[in-house]
């Protein structure tokens, strides 16, 4: 299903064009998450001019992110990371909703940055001379060494810590003419250079494919198919919980600061984010969320290996297979339906409201047994219930809604606060010369405007007063959501 892109995104989107061929001879290694041109190569020329004030005027923040353990991933269906929970507090604190794209390409990322299809890279970055060529940073969130990864020998359990010790590697002289896998593009590589000029030998590093994510590589040392990479130590101690037969404490690095990446022409956007996270960091919750993803290694490893996380397996919810069948019956993306019902319930059968909805899609008993559920607490009695509403919403609106992709925001908006008041909103549409065929900026308006007594006491209102924010910000989410399930969960 498509979803219309707005104008200003669509004029970014073939800026793209012409910033991705200046990138391309731009963008080297250097980053832990992030890449750069060489110390000696010009800044390059920026593109796209899109800072904060238009980002606002959009309506929306659009951040580039890894799907990883600390980046972006989903667990029971919700998304979940460290710089997921950051971006979403500052999305909140200037008035927008958060968009995400995930790419497991860094030169990727820095070509969508550049060419403004993304307003900030939210990889664990480190701050080098050479990134600052062509990006703004952050102030640092923290400080990390770079790591070398190894697998413990077989029997290590038995091991006393002489003997596991002296069987690896703790002097970095040992690493001359070892074989050590990176992540292509990252700092990884340029770190590993200069500590061969250190040592006095030669390192042989091997630049893995840009798919290759810093955490695949890691588990590929403890799968014992390749010998050393380098990570971050906070995302190293974070998979040393899933992977107890692997080494991560020996530096390779001194500590380096880690922050995230804005265009260098969005001065405004960089002070924002600047401003905030000092705010941030003196308050609770940054260690909150800190601690939640690097210091909770149980915590992450219940994460990592459930069947209910993009990190371990494919499922969003022990229901997948009952959406995935009832979708079908209704022309949706399964995971556009489980986007609702986690919106509606957070997956959880027993759930009740203050206003009598019950189960998995809060559908009240009477709009339950008008469509077929004699126990709205039972799964699959809900869920068949649900999308027979969906249904007959849906055959309503494509009365006088063709576009499919526009239909289903009207739908899910009905469903949320009731039939009535969506028409009433198409009405003012209509009367103000607004396309009643569109839903953002146009019926969805009309329908944050019933709470003001002069639209819901038109004559064109039939349902009366309607605080309509909160239908709006529904189908906002759900949608967000579902963006966000395509890109980690495959259909």
């Amino acid at each position: 299903m498509i979803f219309q892109i707005d104008k200003t995104r669509l004029v970014l989107r073939i800026s793209m064009l012409l910033a991705s061929c200046l990138l391309i001879f731009a963008c080297h290694r250097s980053g832990n998450e992030s890449t750069g041109p060489k110390p000696s190569e010009e800044p390059i020329v920026q593109v796209v001019d899109f800072d904060l004030k238009k980002i606002k005027e959009r309506g929306s923040l659009v951040a580039i992110v890894d799907n990883s353990s600390t980046g972006l991933f989903l667990y029971k269906g919700q998304p979940m990371g460290y710089e997921y929970d950051l971006l979403a507090l500052f999305a909140k604190k200037i008035g927008v909703t958060l968009e995400i794209k995930s790419t497991t390409s860094i030169d990727k990322a820095f070509e969508m940055l550049n060419a403004g299809e993304g307003d900030v890279i939210a990889y664990s970055l480190t701050v080098t001379k050479a990134r600052k060529k062509i990006v703004a940073f952050t102030e640092n969130h923290y400080t990390a060494r770079q790591v070398l990864i190894q697998k413990k020998p077989r029997g290590w359990r038995k091991m006393t810590r002489e003997q596991l010790e002296k069987s690896l590697v703790r002097n970095q002289v040992e690493l001359i003419g070892k074989e050590v896998h990176v992540r292509k593009s990252s700092s990884y590589e340029e770190r590993l250079q200069n500590l061969s000029q250190e040592i006095g030998g030669d390192i042989i590093i091997i630049e893995d494919q840009d798919s290759a994510e810093t955490e695949e590589l890691i588990r590929r040392v403890a799968q014992g198919t390749i010998k050393y990479t380098v990570a971050d130590e906070t995302v190293a101690f974070v998979n040393a919980a899933y992977y107890p037969q692997i080494d991560v404490r020996t530096p390779i690095s001194f500590p380096q600061q880690i922050a995230w990446a804005v265009r260098k022409n969005a001065p405004e956007l960089l002070n924002e984010i600047n401003a905030w996270m000092k705010q941030l960091k003196k308050q609770a919750t940054f260690n909150v969320i800190y601690k939640k993803y690097f210091k909770s290694p149980r915590a992450s490893l219940k994460r990592a290996k459930s069947d209910f996380s993009s990190l371990g397996g494919e499922k969003i919810s022990v229901y997948d297979d009952i959406i995935k069948e009832a979708a079908d019956r209704l022309g949706w993306d399964w995971r556009l339906l489980a986007s609702q019902i986690y919106q509606e319930s957070h997956f959880n059968p027993e759930a009740k409201s203050w206003a009598g909805a019950i189960g998995l899609m809060q559908l009240v008993p009477e709009t339950g047994h008008r469509f077929g559920a004699d126990d709205l607490y039972d799964p699959e009695q809900s869920i068949r219930a649900g999308v027979s509403y969906l249904r007959f919403l849906d055959k309503l609106w494509a009365k006088t809604v063709e576009d499919e992709s526009e239909r289903v925001k009207f739908v899910l908006a009905s469903y949320n606060v009731g039939l009535g008041h969506v028409v009433d909103a198409r009405e003012l549409a209509k009367k103000h010369d607004k396309n009643p065929q569109k839903w953002d900026g146009n019926v969805e308006y009309y329908l944050l405007m019933k709470s003001k007594p002069d639209f819901f006491r038109d004559p064109v209102v039939k349902s009366g007063y309607c605080r309509g924010e909160e239908p709006v910000n529904y189908v906002r989410e759900i949608l967000s959501r579902f963006d966000q399930y395509k890109q980690l969960i495959s259909s």
